[in-house]
This record gives structure tokens, C-alpha cells and sequence, in this order.
């Protein structure tokens, strides 16, 4: 990913240095289990050991890679040359490649997933907080874009706040899914290796051993990994879609934060722009994009082939820095999105009381009138409104079959907004719990 998506403790997690740092403990780990079952002298396992502080040179192993066209070969010839042909003569005994690779990327997903989650928390925090700060804030709820019924702009971010907290929960049962090492051998077998192996090193590592690898651990639960990242990715959308509606010019309920200096067009000074939540729309796709060639690596030929390598060291690095960064972004423009309470109210009113039609359609049908002619009822009214800017109320009291169903008082009763977030307290308990607020 870019450095403009990027953040440096997401980026450290994919550098050439931190996959060589892994790949050497795993070597490591693994040559102390051998020793403790006696393959291999304890001498050449704690030599191993004596590359701890090094830092591996990345260009002399593509160095070498270039002669070998083995990126594990290389690491492992680079790391004879700190240690000696002799120490590292027991190194990867037993192992296969994909041994070092797939726990090792299972390990960064898991670390990858550590700060996720972290994120996750920030964005939950700020939802939140800004939920009671507007539990009460009323504005009009909109389906298909239209004017609906009455919501609070509290009841909106705790919406999103559910979302997000499911979001999380998916992101640790896929954390969990993904968090499985193999030491196995060439196809799965143990044949060359004991399984002591495999659960020492996994201890290590902080990973569960695979329960049944071939030459690869199971793709399916990669698929799980990214799927959830891309429904995540979704969440961060369906967010930042109601803030670039809410900004609109037409609408103006709520607005990133425009800072002191910030420019808004190159050709036009007045402009004030959703650019985050534009920019948030975008990195979206491209966490999704990884979701599909994710699926696709699940299917691989007899007990490996490398179809889902190159793959996953794009997609991998990218969907995590990407989300990464768009989480931490989200966080930001929920803590300080500038919301508007007076233009809600304005826009509300905006066709004078329409919005209650659904109350007096519901009050006829208890008065006694049928379903059928209190809507036709309620709709001929409403359509003054939508048509001739009248008001609604008003033509409700001078609407003879109104009158004569409902009084004067019980048609001005149906236009109390408080009937409308009387259970808004009810909502945010289910939400938050009931002892949820801040």
C-alpha cells in the first residue's frame, strides 16, 4: 500500500525485516523441539540461538534468492553464514517450505488482527461518546432518500455503533480462526517430524497447531480472514455514506471538521468538501478487493500448489494497512464531525408536518374507520403538501372526514415529536447496556 494509506506500526508488520525475524524464531523454536526428543545434538540448536540479535541483511538474501529462485533457501543459506555450516547443519530438518511461510503469515494476520481490533475500539469509543451526546437530537429518519418518520441523530450513531461492535466480534472469531501454525512436513504427514514439533512451536508463536495441514494450511480460513475484513470494510462505507449525505449542501445536518487553512477547491474558495469520508468510500473497495482472490486460493491442486502465494503477498499487507488506516481515519471524523441540530429541525418541517401521517392513518383506523379509507384519507391531505406547499395539519382540521373521526385536540395530539423517541432510552439499553453510558 502507499505510504498516503499507511501507518507505520501496520507497515513494520509486512517488512522484509519482520518476515525474516519470524521465519528465523520458527527455525529456532523448532531446533530446540528437536533436541528435546534427541534428533538433533542440543549444541547446534543453542547455536542457533546466537543469530538472536542479528539483523538479517534483506539485500544479501534477495542476493543469494537471485541464484537459488528460493526465497526460504536463501534465508536459510544467510543465516549459515551468521551462525556456520556446521551450527546450522540440523536447521529446518524435517520442515518444508511452506512450514516457515504459512505460520508465518498466519502470525502476521494475528498481529495484524491485534491492531485492528485496537482500532476497532477507537471507532466504538467515538460512536459511542457521540451517541449520548446527541441521544436526544431530533431528525428526520429518511427511506429510499425521503422524508420518513422522526429519529435522533443519537439513535444513528448507536446504529452504527451495533454494526461496528458485530464487526469486532467477527474480527476475533476470524483472529481466532487464522491464528494456526504447521509444522508438518512435506505433505502433512509427519513423516520426517514429530508432532511435538509443531505444538512447541506453535506455543511459541502463540498460535494452535493445525488440527490437519497438507504442504499448506487450509486456505478456507484465509477466506474467513479477509471476508470479515471486507465486511468491516462495508461498515466504514455504510458510516461514511450518511456523512456525505448529511453534508450536502440541501441537507447540511452534519460536516467533517473543516480545519484552519484548509482548502476545500482549487477553483472555487467557498467549498467545503466531504473528502474523508469520499477517501474512506474508497479504501472500502479496496479492502474488498482482497475478499475474492481470498476465496478463490481456498481451492488448490492435491496437497499444494502456489496459486495463493502471490496472491496473498499483496493482499495480505494491503487489506491490513488499508483498513488499518481507514479505521483510524473513521475514528477521527466521528470524533469531531460537526452536527447540526437547528438544520434537522428545519429540514423536518420542511413539508410541515407530513412527516406525521403515519399517526393519524393509525388514530382514523382506531376511531373506527377502515384501513383502506383512512389512508385515502391521510394520502389525499399529504399530497397538498407534496404539491401545493400547504400545511398538514391545517388540512387534516379542515378535512370534514377527518373531523368527523378524530377531534381537533386528538388530530393536534398526533403531531407531538416526543411520541417518536419515547423508546429511544429502551434502544440505546439494548445497545449499550443498562448501565452503558459514559
Amino acid at each position: 500500500m502507499i505510504p498516503r494509506y499507511a501507518r507505520p506500526e501496520m507497515v513494520a508488520i509486512w517488512s522484509p525485516e519482520t518476515k525474516f525475524r519470524i521465519w528465523y524464531e520458527i527455525e529456532a523454536h523448532a531446533c530446540d523441539a528437536q533436541a528435546d526428543l534427541g534428533v538433533i545434538p542440543r549444541e547446534n540448536a543453542e547455536a542457533v540461538w546466537k543469530a538472536k540479535d542479528v539483523e538479517f541483511d534483506v539485500a544479501r538474501i534477495d542476493e543469494i534468492e537471485a541464484v537459488t529462485k528460493h526465497d526460504v533457501i536463501a534465508f536459510l543459506t544467510h543465516l549459515a553464514e551468521h551462525i556456520g555450516a556446521e551450527q546450522a547443519r540440523f536447521v529446518h530438518q524435517g520442515m518444508t517450505s511452506s512450514d516457515v511461510l504459512d505460520t508465518t503469515l498466519n502470525v502476521q494476520l494475528v498481529r495484524a488482527a491485534d491492531i485492528l481490533l485496537a482500532d476497532m475500539d477507537k471507532v466504538l469509543a467515538a460512536l459511542k461518546k457521540r451517541a449520548y451526546e446527541h441521544k436526544d437530537t431530533v431528525r428526520i429518519g429518511r427511506s429510499h432518500g425521503i422524508h420518513a418518520e422522526p429519529t435522533t441523530m443519537g439513535l444513528t450513531f448507536a446504529r452504527f455503533y451495533a454494526e461496528m461492535a458485530r464487526g469486532r466480534e467477527r474480527l476475533l472469531r476470524a483472529r481466532e480462526e487464522v491464528a494456526t501454525g504447521a509444522i508438518s512436513g512435506a505433505v502433512g504427514t509427519f513423516a520426517n517430524i514429530d508432532p511435538a514439533v509443531e505444538e512447541h512451536v506453535c506455543a511459541k508463536m502463540g498460535l494452535s497447531p493445525e488440527p490437519i495441514s497438507t504442504q499448506v494450511i487450509p486456505r478456507d480460513r484465509h477466506a474467513m480472514f479477509f471476508a470479515t475484513l471486507g465486511v468491516i470494510a462495508s461498515s466504514i462505507e455504510n458510516i461514511a455514506i450518511e456523512i456525505r449525505h448529511m453534508q450536502r449542501t440541501e441537507v447540511l445536518e452534519a460536516e467533517e471538521y473543516f480545519s484552519p487553512g484548509q482548502k476545500g477547491s482549487s477553483a472555487m474558495p467557498h467549498k467545503r468538501n466531504p473528502v474523508l469520508t469520499e477517501n474512506l468510500t474508497g479504501l472500502a473497495r479496496l479492502v474488498r478487493m482482497a475478499v475474492v482472490p481470498a476465496m478463490e486460493n481456498v481451492a488448490l491442486w492435491h496437497e499444494r500448489d502456489i496459486s495463493h502465494s502471490s496472491v496473498e503477498r499483496g493482499i495480505a499487507p494491503d487489506a491490513t494497512i488499508t483498513l488499518d488506516f481507514a479505521l483510524n481515519r473513521l475514528a477521527g471524523v466521528i470524533e469531531k464531525l460537526v452536527v447540526y441540530p437547528e438544520n434537522m429541525l428545519k429540514n423536518m418541517n420542511k413539508f410541515k408536518g407530513l412527516v406525521m401521517s403515519q399517526r393519524v392513518l393509525l388514530a382514523l383506523t382506531q376511531a373506527g374507520v377502515s384501513r383502506e379509507d383512512a389512508y385515502r384519507l391521510v394520502q389525499r391531505n399529504a399530497m397538498k403538501v407534496w404539491e401545493q406547499g400547504a400545511d398538514f395539519k391545517t388540512e387534516l382540521l379542515g378535512d370534514a372526514e377527518v373531523t368527523a373521526a378524530l377531534s381537533p385536540a386528538e388530530i393536534e395530539e398526533k403531531f407531538d415529536l416526543g411520541y417518536h423517541t419515547k423508546h429511544v432510552d429502551t434502544i440505546f439499553a439494548r445497545v449499550f447496556g443498562e448501565n452503558g453510558a459514559h
